[in-house]
């Protein structure tokens, strides 16, 4: 921006420049969602809050909330909500977190029994200040769950363990049947979207998670400027770890202190991934633009 000159012996008259306005990208239609509303939904709501639970479906502004609590379905956030990383996609509170709650477990297991869900999803904060980085309470909770709902399957979806295998084996232990870890967006772009994190790492992670024997699945944001070329290496080293699940989705900017979004996909390129994520050998690939890692996740227990 370039200043107007300053008329003659008149300094008061200077003309400050105009600040440049940066218009935002409206959102299009294929992107509006139903508000949460219904009996099933109520009911939902009530059982989280008697319980004093956490769902990622309120942390992260998640647009299928109401579809998926309407159907009586949640996805519950263990080990607080307070998360130790500040990733800049994400609209779960950062900080310090308190203690966590031993009882946890068994108030997240009782709840899923008192909503007699077919699949559970468990997924949870980082909680890098812990030696275990949260490892047990995960084998616990899902422990829980199988002794009170023993005919219910679960998906865990778990954080980075920044490369602490040891702790990554507990996590997975428990007996769920899914294990979900999200590198969430495409290796060219880690460092401004996710600078506490590592590609590499979260590729290993899911890797170890596939040696270990279970159903393995990520999940990746579209729209952060990733190119064609960006998503197919993705793809591509995903299904080199062995990878069975890839779910692809719009990523929504949940406030301005937020990454802002650089471009909505189209419908009908979230379709050419699809296709393409299958034919580089992933097993099963769920791509819309309303797509998050919880969503038709009972379709997924390969």
């Amino acid at each position: 921006m370039i200043d107007l000159p300053v008329l003659a012996n008149k300094p008061e008259n200077k003309i400050a420049p105009k600040k440049e306005i940066r218009t935002r990208i409206r959102k299009p239609k294929w992107l509006r969602v139903k508000l949460p509303v219904g009996k099933e939904y109520a009911k939902v709501r009530k059982l989280v809050d008697n319980h004093k639970l956490h769902t990622i479906c309120e942390s992260g502004n998640c647009p299928n909330m109401g579809e998926c609590w309407g159907a009586g379905t949640a996805t519950f956030m263990i080990l607080g909500n307070v998360c130790t990383r500040s990733c800049s996609f994400c609209a779960v509170a950062t900080g310090r977190p308190p203690e966590y709650d031993k009882d946890e477990p068994r108030r997240v297991a009782e709840a899923v029994k008192l909503m007699q869900v077919k699949h559970a999803v468990i997924t949870s904060v980082n909680r890098d200040e812990l030696k275990d980085k949260g490892a047990e309470i995960w084998y616990q909770t899902v422990r829980a769950i199988k002794e009170l709902s023993p005919k219910t399957t679960i998906e865990t979806l778990i954080p980075d363990t920044r490369g602490n295998w040891d702790a990554l084996e507990r996590m997975i232990s428990g007996g769920q049947e899914v294990v979900s870890h999200n590198v969430e967006t495409v290796k060219r772009l880690y460092r401004r979207v996710r600078p506490q994190a590592k590609y590499a790492r979260s590729v290993e992670e899911l890797r170890r998670i596939k040696v270990y024997g279970k159903t393995t699945k990520t999940g990746i944001m579209l729209g952060l400027g990733e190119t064609k070329e960006d998503v197919f290496e993705a793809m591509d080293d995903l299904a080199i770890a062995g990878v069975d699940v890839l779910t692809l989705g719009q990523y929504l900017q949940p406030t301005k202190m937020h990454l802002e979004v650089a471009e909505y996909i189209h419908p009908d390129l979230f379709a050419e991934y699809k296709e393409e994520g299958l034919r580089r050998g992933l097993r099963y690939v769920e791509s819309a633009p309303l797509v998050r890692s919880s969503y038709h996740a009972e379709k997924h227990v390969l």
